[in-house]
């Protein structure tokens, strides 16, 4: 049995008594951490594989073709896509280095997919994009404040094992699931259908594309490797669907999914005409602090940033537990050494995104699959972040491989934590419940903050109704009334105009 395979990686041993090997290995605490160099830089290879398609699609999300009506902000203005992939590309490889120098994790940051959805959709309409980058500066501001303060660090510690635990299945089959919708396995169901069941394997309840048979080669494929212990199996198999998704293209021509129904989810995997060439980060600097308040006044202003806390504060809170879970860094209660630098390093990525035009950045969950690849340190996250350093000089060459190629890493590792359930007492429904709903919340809603705030609401509600008060950390009580508030914010908005 090799002790460099993938599915012993997942549950590490203690940490190691072996004297560090050299300069870097003492730096990261590699073997004191039972790794080695090999595996932090094969996980951070994979975690960089698993997580690249961010720089395709932060620049659909938030940006647009200038005359276009697609994501304008107030005055009809667009952020141009090129300058957006550029500046994605640049933050994200910056702040994952930064993590992995100073927090020594192997959790990669990137550019938050819930942060650009809502300011594209609900921010920008009402103020000027360098105005809504402004409110994510500010909205970064608070973070790390919070986590300078120690008020970040005390909710993380006093969040139940439980539901720590929950939170980190959760965060299993939140990735499980997005990992099907990216591949096509799982897809919504057009309202005209005129059925009560919103989504649907693949078309027509069957595998009915090439690029989604590719992905169910993929799972089953990677599923071998890693049951049969195979060093670097992940990433192995990203290489070998992404090889068979090029050969199927050249020989199909499918194209994208957005012209034909059978083809490729994001990227199309075919040989690039050109290497890339000189990033434009024209976008570093074009940010309006306090534009927002000003065009449509404080109170306004303020609730978006409240909104935009408030999913950073708990995404990055239940992605962190669950990955430190997974990489077994944390103690018999979840909680992870260091964690407060960590969290003033994640908020930092916050004000880097807003300064830059590429919305809030924080840790991102595919950073499980390098994790499940061996990852444990730093390391791993600096070899992220060099590739996506590299990734702003050669666009073309990251995009040939498709979504349909990587989903399957991200099911593998949904398999790997949803173990976590073990740990939790679902004879007490006290936190049967809560966990429960922790659990399942996540991937039906698509967000892990939404998943946090229902467990805790629930957590405090049938502690208290069941006389065991006294179990509820006082923070859970203050935390879990903002997320009744952040729930209700919609009609609160309203009701105050």
């Amino acid at each position: 049995m090799s002790s460099d395979s993938p599915s012993e990686s997942t549950t590490p041993p203690p940490a190691s008594t072996a004297t560090a090997k050299n300069p870097v290995d003492r730096f990261f605490k590699i073997s004191e951490r039972g790794s080695t160099m090999a595996r932090e830089v094969r996980g951070g290879l994979v975690t960089f594989f698993t997580m690249a398609y961010i720089v395709v699609l932060n620049p659909i999300i938030i940006g647009g073709i200038p005359g276009e009506s697609k994501n304008a902000d107030v005055l009809g203005h667009v952020l141009p896509i090129a300058q957006v992939a550029a500046v994605t590309a640049l933050v994200a490889g910056v702040m994952s280095i930064i993590f992995g120098l100073v927090a020594n994790y192997p959790f990669a940051i990137a550019a938050g997919l819930g942060i650009n959805s809502l300011l594209a959709v609900t921010i920008a309409p009402e103020v000027t994009w360098p105005e809504a980058m402004g409110l994510v500066v500010v909205d970064g501001i608070i973070i790390v404040v919070l986590a300078v303060t120690g008020f970040r660090t005390a909710v993380f510690n006093a969040v139940p094992a439980e539901l720590k635990a929950a939170i980190a299945a959760g965060i299993g089959c939140f990735i499980t699931f997005v990992g099907f919708v990216d591949a096509g396995f799982v897809r919504r169901i057009p309202d005209a259908a005129g059925t009560t069941v919103p989504v649907q394997l693949g078309i027509g309840n069957s595998v009915a594309t090439i690029p989604t048979l590719v992905f169910v080669i993929g799972v089953l494929l990677m599923g071998v490797l890693v049951a049969r212990k195979v060093p670097g199996g992940l990433l192995i198999g990203i290489v070998i669907t992404a090889v068979l998704s090029v050969i199927l293209e050249s020989v199909f021509d499918l194209g994208s999914g957005a012209t034909n129904p059978d083809g490729w989810g994001l990227s199309v995997p075919s040989i690039p005409s050109s290497l890339g060439g000189l990033p434009n980060l024209s976008l570093v600097g074009d940010v309006d602090l306090f534009g927002a308040f000003t065009r449509i006044g404080v109170l306004a202003a303020s609730v978006f940033v409240f909104a935009l806390v408030l999913s950073n504060f708990f995404d990055a809170m239940g992605t962190m537990t669950g990955l430190g879970k997974e990489a077994g860094l944390a103690d018999d209660k979840g909680n992870l050494p260091g964690i407060g630098k960590a969290l003033v390093v994640e908020g930092t990525g916050a004000i880097a995104g807003g300064v830059a035009s590429s919305s809030s950045n924080t840790v991102f969950v595919e950073s499980a699959s390098g994790i499940a690849e061996g990852a444990r340190t730093g390391l791993a996250n600096v070899v992220t972040g060099l590739l996506f350093l590299a990734a702003m000089f050669f666009t073309p060459v990251y995009e040939v491989i498709p979504s349909e190629a990587v989903a399957p890493a991200l099911v593998i590792v949904g398999a790997l934590m949803i173990g976590q359930v073990r740990t939790i007492d679902f004879t007490d429904f006290t936190i049967a419940l809560p966990t429960f709903l922790t659990l399942v919340t996540m991937p039906f809603t698509y967000s892990i903050a939404n998943g946090i705030g229902v467990g805790f609401i629930s957590w405090v509600v049938l502690k208290v109704a069941t006389g065991k008060w006294r179990q509820v950390h006082p923070l859970l009580w203050a935390v879990a009334i903002v997320f009744v508030l952040y729930f209700a914010r919609q009609p609160i908005s309203d009701w105050i105009g």
